[in-house]
């Protein structure tokens, strides 16, 4: 015997007619009990259905000749996720030993595509828990399909562990989204000590403040938070959303974990990647909703390619249809085109078509945002990540509304969590963190942030530009001339406008003369590619005036200019 399950025994043998092959024998443990019976009946049939390389596969259904049944299946050598908690606590004296989160994550990313499958056919699996999935060598299986039932089952008995089991089962019967419960059940008691998870929280998880993990992975307590809602419509919908979003997660939680490198850019099937400016995040800078392919104008919105907000907005009246992702994409243009209020309205109409969809409240985050509404815009995008939990998206847009509401540190974590997980989001994570330092007068670690932006992204001058700018308004007094210096090097590689670029390099030049005469000039530091004493600055200054002159368009200030390098340029006998 192997085990013995909620109805029956189980053995191992051999199946003398395949190759003396090991197959593992099913039986009744009460062939009395009527419900047993007809579900070891219904598993018969919804077995023959199933085959999936990630369930454990049927052989055969067996009657004796006094009218015992049993099934023939595979035999899976493994061990199951309880017996490796068990072997870890074993290990460590009996003391709880999760499983790696990453690892425990990875293990329900990997399975969740069988439930999937499942849900395809019309099942329910009703029963996961840890001890029904089994690792394999780098492979796992899911066990036991002694509770499978069909989606519109109304008759059959319902199979369930305690504390794993949705609460609206008893009375309401199993759903896909009770199944999904089950799921986020198990990796919840595969991670932390889940001390009552039967009892205290059979339902329910402990707060974020309560395990010292969810502080940590925020993104993964409020994915448990919304795999586990008490109300079903409040969950995951499918298996495949459960998957997506667990998967943001789980790169989070890698990125997190191992510092120094950056993940390469995940495309987002809901966003589109974010703008890279370097000043603070306006709701136009934020990730713009990408079109769900499965609405009915999907297609018909491809092809409205006008980018002119007025014009789209006018087309977009003419749809053929008003689904969801029309009223988004009326909303978004409404918005760009400044009329806040219509956006406003539109937002609400999607809401009122569902309740459920979080575009709806997005749209009202960015029209918060438009308002000056951060506190607003706040719980908007709140409310999104919420619903998104593995999106960098809502973690980006929240940070933004935290920045300008002046929730400085809320908005850093956020911001570290995008600079770490998708390459699409290193930038404005990174110019983030440099606002918020710089803000506070922090700044080694602005220039710290500013530096890490890497040499081949498209924001590499942008942020060569604010360095150059940190260095020469933010002087540390004990290393005047060398900051001034490093700024001129970065103007070098800084991506500026012409008058801006002249502009900075006046003042650069400018500051160090005057530093020069009052200090001394040190031997071998330079201003860029001038030598840090006074003659030769006198007359890069000079030249730095004439420069700005000629790009001046206003004659009085070309004049003046003019004038400044006629009064700096040094003396000399022509």
């Amino acid at each position: 015997a192997l085990a013995h399950g909620g109805m029956g025994w189980i053995h191992l043998a051999r199946d003398r007619n395949v190759n003396d092959r090991w197959v593992v024998v099913k039986g009744l443990l009460n062939a009395g009990d009527p419900d047993a019976s007809r579900a070891a009946i219904a598993e018969k049939q919804y077995l023959a259905e199933v085959e999936h390389p990630l369930i454990v596969g049927i052989y055969n259904f067996v009657t004796t000749s006094d009218g015992r049944s049993y099934i023939v299946m595979e035999y899976v050598g493994g061990r199951s996720l309880n017996n490796l908690l068990k072997d870890r606590m074993k290990a460590g004296g009996g003391a709880f030993s999760p499983i790696p989160v990453d690892q425990a994550i990875a293990y329900i990313v990997e399975i969740l595509p069988a439930f999937g499958y499942l849900h395809s056919l019309g099942l329910l699996y009703c029963d996961f828990k840890p001890a029904n999935l089994i690792q394999v060598g780098d492979g796992l299986k899911l066990i036991d399909l002694g509770g499978v039932r069909r989606v519109d089952d109304d008759l059959s008995p319902i199979y369930g562990t305690v504390g794993f089991q949705a609460p609206e089962v008893a009375a309401d019967g199993a759903t896909v989204a009770s199944d999904l419960f089950t799921i986020a059940r198990t990796l919840a008691v595969l991670i932390f000590e889940f001390k009552g998870y039967q009892s205290t929280y059979e339902t329910t998880l402990p707060h974020a403040d309560e395990v010292p993990l969810f502080e940590q992975f925020d993104s993964l307590y409020r994915w448990l938070v919304k795999g586990t809602a008490t109300r079903a419509e409040d969950r995951f919908q499918s298996a495949d959303e459960m998957r997506e979003q667990l998967l943001g997660v789980l790169r989070e939680v890698m990125a997190t974990s191992v510092r120094g490198t950056v993940t390469r850019s995940t495309p987002s099937k809901l966003f589109d990647p974010p703008a890279t400016t370097a000043d603070r995040l306006a709701w136009p800078d934020l990730p713009r909703l990408a079109t769900d392919p499965a609405d009915p104008m999907a297609a018909w919105l491809a092809g409205v390619t006008t980018d002119e907000p007025g014009a789209r907005l006018e087309v977009l009246q003419g749809a053929p249809q008003t689904t969801v992702a029309v009223l988004v994409q009326q909303a978004d243009a409404a918005l760009r085109s400044g009329d806040r209020q219509r956006a406003e309205r539109t937002a609400k109409k999607v809401l009122e078509l569902d309740p459920w969809e979080w575009r709806g409240v997005w749209l009202q985050g960015l029209a918060a945002m438009e308002e000056g509404d951060h506190a607003a815009a706040v719980a908007a995008f709140n409310a999104v990540y919420g619903q998104l939990p593995g999106e960098l998206a809502p973690k980006l847009a929240l940070a933004a509304a935290c920045e300008a509401a002046g929730e400085a540190a809320v908005a850093e974590r956020l911001y570290v969590t995008c600079a770490a997980t998708d390459a699409a989001y290193v930038a404005a994570g990174l110019f983030g963190l440099a606002r918020i330092a710089a803000a506070a007068g922090r700044r080694a670690d602005a220039l710290g942030a500013l530096g890490r932006i890497p040499a081949t992204s498209r924001a590499y001058g942008d942020a060569r530009r604010v360095r150059a700018l940190l260095l020469a308004s933010a002087i540390d007094p004990t290393n005047a001339l060398a900051d001034l210096g490093a700024a001129a090097a970065e103007l070098e590689e800084a991506t500026m406008q012409p008058v801006e670029r002249a502009d900075v390099r006046i003042r650069l030049i400018e500051r160090a003369l005057e530093m020069v005469r009052q200090q001394g000039a040190p031997t071998d530091l330079k201003i860029g590619m001038v030598p840090a004493q006074e003659l030769p600055l006198q007359r890069a200054l000079e030249e730095a005036y004439r420069d700005a002159a000629r790009l001046a368009t206003d004659r009085g200030q070309r004049i003046a200019l003019v004038d400044k390098a006629n009064a700096v340029r040094p003396r000399t006998l022509v």
